[in-house]
């Protein structure tokens, strides 16, 4: 293929209850709600989307939170951990603010010339913090629960766990990513000059069990491509390539195609444009549950169908630390 990705758009998982997620990553990881809408393809069900202070793409977590869904179960075939990069001299602070937090953390380990700390969300969702050497220039939220100068940048990576590496990799590569190291049976690929945002790691466990997408699983991860004349172009050399790809699909904030790789794990590219003040301004982004003209006529029974979701203020960081 002769289109490259940039890097991570978003990383979308699920989770069980909805207010416990909100406030896990509202609270404890002090990202931004930069949207609060549904899943177009079940609007019984909230789609919510964590990032920075505009939601831009490389730095978007996502839900979709089924109150009482089973877990799921790590395994090959899909995206096993997903991690975000904090400033180097931070892990120290976020072994304390976690610990106090009741999470339980890994001791730090060293990889790939990285601190990586890791733990669980409250469904089992496997994350870590990586302090990568090279500066991270993106800016955090810094009207959240965790202080600016420690707060989160972006995604770091995602890890896919495999049977075997080369078809993924041959895949990674039509992407526009290359082979930029490897430790035992993980192998990292970078997109472009690599750096946080631009990785996927590729841990090869041969006759490891497959994995189920259910409650504390990644449903997908989705890679950006600039606007919808590039993924257009993008969609249709994967089809002239023999891999099965969707149509596109109209997101409201971003455009989408959607393939597994060979190993299993369902890929997505996304558009960076429209963004997320699409349809509310940056100051209130999140704030407010917002539907695509689609829905709209259906909002009243789709409010009525939704649980409640206290959202604490953006403008008092007391109450998000409470």
């Amino acid at each position: 293929m002769t289109i490259s990705t940039s890097g991570l758009h978003h990383v979308t998982a699920i989770a069980g209850d909805p207010q416990r997620n909100a406030d896990f990553y509202l609270r404890t990881l002090g990202l931004r709600m930069v949207k609060t809408t549904v899943n177009f393809d079940d609007p019984g069900t909230y789609h919510l989307y964590y990032g920075d202070e505009a939601g831009r793409p490389g730095t978007l977590m996502t839900f979709f939170p089924f109150h009482g869904a089973p877990p799921g179960k790590h395994g090959n075939g899909q995206a096993t951990a997903t991690a975000f990069s904090v400033p180097e001299q931070s892990i120290g602070w976020w072994q304390r603010h976690l610990n106090e937090a009741g999470v339980e953390a890994s001791r730090v380990q060293n990889r790939e010339g990285e601190d990586v700390l890791t733990f669980h969300d409250p469904d089992g969702l496997v994350l870590s913090l990586v302090a990568h050497p090279q500066p991270d220039p993106r800016d955090p939220w810094d009207n959240g629960a965790v202080p600016a100068e420690h707060g989160i940048r972006g995604l770091h990576s995602v890890t896919l766990s495999v049977d075997s590496e080369e078809a993924t990799a041959e895949m990674l590569g039509g992407m526009g990513l290359t082979l930029s190291g490897q430790e035992g049976n993980r192998l990292r690929f970078a997109a472009g000059a690599g750096g946080p945002g631009a990785f996927v790691d590729v841990v090869v466990r041969p006759g490891a069990e497959r994995g189920l997408v259910a409650s504390g699983t990644v449903h997908h991860v989705a890679w950006r491509a600039p606007d919808e004349s590039t993924q257009a172009a993008w969609r249709s050399e994967l089809v002239d390539s023999g891999v099965s790809v969707t149509s596109v699909l109209d997101r409201q904030y971003f455009r989408s195609v959607y393939f597994r790789e060979p190993g299993g794990t369902l890929l997505e590219i996304a558009t960076d444009e429209p963004g997320f003040t699409a349809d509310e301004p940056l100051l209130e982004l999140g704030r407010a549950l917002k539907l695509p003209p689609w829905l709209e006529p259906n909002r009243e029974q789709i409010e009525a169908t939704l649980p409640r979701l206290d959202l604490p203020s953006e403008n008092n960081p007391e109450r998000l630390a409470s």
